[in-house]
């Protein structure tokens, strides 16, 4: 954008320039083209005047005289022709054959003062030719030419125009500086809003255009985008506070309904009834697992988060070891792969304990009997990578691109326990900790999860 503007502020400034400068350039040339015609036009007719009674006697020795020393101190070339054309007295070796001299004579024996060229351009190499009749009684007999040489008037013209394309250059140089202060003074507020834009999509809820710069329509403009994140941020501030209150305040009820249902499970006899019971307190565990599902993100999701230096190696042998006992108990086999030593990154508080949690949680929870989960910390490129893989069924493609989405479950998985919540919460922990998040397929079945965080000094 900042070029286009440029481009064109300095288009207009050269096509202004052409505009006045072309005719000062051409108005100069012809200043001083009739500057020196004028000059030769006043020779001539001088001459003129002194060959009309040597014409008519015949005693050129006079006018011969005026041409020579006219010629020994200008340095012009000069001649005087009869009414027939022919050369009467020639200084300076002057040719009258070739044109345009030839046309010029034939012009002044014809009664008319004649110039060639009309104009003297700093690319043009030929003499100045000068021709007037000579006239007696009004009638001609005869032309005083002069040949004058136009490099100085071509030397003229050409620190002239030398002048004017500086003095161009210079206006299309100030031009073009500015424009580009021009530009960036529009531009720039323009430019800092879309890093904020940037900075608030990546997770900066605080981040505001200034809203001093550039002009009045971008200054207001910044204004209104400012209050219109401040808007957003209040409305999500206060969806995740009532998410967290609604959780946090539901548990209380819910917890005294499963206590009042699981008591009525001593007068429930018969067998549907046995049954029934059991799928409320199944209900209730799984409403209980949902709000807790929500506090945490709505927990994650609050504001900026402080990050602190945390081990990946021990996190990650502490997660293996808490969820052994229930790895034994469903016959999955769950490892720790062997490390070369600490591991530490920056990550917000206890936020790779929860992600763990959540990637061993689901690789236990989808395995099959006899299964493997493994647990690996890698470091590679200044960054320390998290492995959760697995043998269970994995996701396809298509799968992968949802797994992240609030409440979200495959088909295929709905009876398994589970409110759809723990990779949203793993993405949310992961993206506030400045890591990411990647998910593939493992061959020949399974699924590998990986975190990667930043490394941090020891």
């Amino acid at each position: 954008m900042t070029r286009r503007l440029v481009f064109s502020y300095s288009l207009l400034v050269i096509l202004v320039l052409l505009a006045l400068e072309t005719p000062l350039a051409v108005t100069l040339a012809n200043r001083e083209t009739e500057r020196i015609r004028a000059d030769r036009l006043a020779d001539a007719n001088r001459f003129a005047s002194l060959s009309g009674p040597a014409l008519r006697s015949d005693t050129v020795s006079a006018i011969t005289d005026e041409l020579r020393r006219y010629h020994e101190l200008y340095g012009i070339a000069a001649a005087v022709v009869d009414r027939e054309g022919d050369r009467v007295v020639a200084t300076g070796g002057v040719d009258l054959t070739p044109e345009p001299t030839g046309s010029v004579v034939r012009g002044a024996l014809a009664g008319r003062q004649l110039t060639l060229p009309e104009v003297v351009w700093p690319w043009q190499h030929g003499p100045l030719v000068v021709a007037v009749p000579v006239n007696d009684g009004g009638e001609v007999i005869g032309a005083v030419v002069t040949v004058s040489d136009t490099s100085r008037v071509r030397r003229t013209v050409s620190v002239w125009w030398a002048v004017l394309a500086m003095t161009g250059l210079l206006a299309v140089s100030a031009g073009v500086m500015t424009a580009f202060r021009l530009a960036g003074w529009v531009l720039r507020p323009v430019t800092v809003l879309d890093v904020v834009t940037h900075e608030i999509a990546a997770g900066d809820g605080k981040a505001r255009v200034p809203t001093q710069q550039g002009p009045p329509e971008l200054r207001r403009l910044a204004t209104s985008f400012n209050e219109m994140a401040d808007a957003v941020a209040d409305a999500l501030d206060r969806q995740r506070a009532f998410v967290a209150h609604a959780s946090h305040q539901l548990r209380n009820p819910l917890t005294a309904l499963r206590l009042r249902v699981e008591e009525l499970g001593h007068s429930v006899t018969d067998e549907y009834g046995r049954d029934e019971h059991r799928l409320a307190l199944e209900e209730t565990d799984r409403l209980a697992q949902v709000l807790d599902g929500l506090l945490t993100l709505a927990r994650a999701e609050r504001g900026q988060h402080n990050l602190v230096v945390v081990d990946a190696a021990a996190v990650a042998a502490s997660r293996v070891a808490a969820w052994q006992p229930l790895a034994n108990h469903r016959n999955i086999t769950l490892a720790l792969a062997p490390t070369t030593g600490p591991a530490y990154v920056h990550t917000a508080r206890t936020a790779l304990d929860q992600v763990l949690d959540a990637l061993i949680d689901n690789a236990v929870k989808f395995g099959h009997p006899g299964g493997r989960v493994e647990v690996a910390v890698d470091e590679r490129d200044g960054e320390a990578v998290v492995r959760v893989s697995d043998d269970g069924p994995g996701m396809t493609e298509t799968q992968l691109t949802r797994s992240t989405e609030r409440f979200w479950r495959a088909p295929d998985t709905q009876n398994i326990d589970g409110a759809g919540l723990g990779l949203t919460i793993v993405a949310v922990l992961v993206d506030a900790s400045g890591g990411r998040l990647t998910m593939h397929r493992a061959e020949p079945t399974g699924l590998v999860a990986e975190v990667s965080f930043r490394t941090a000094p020891v």
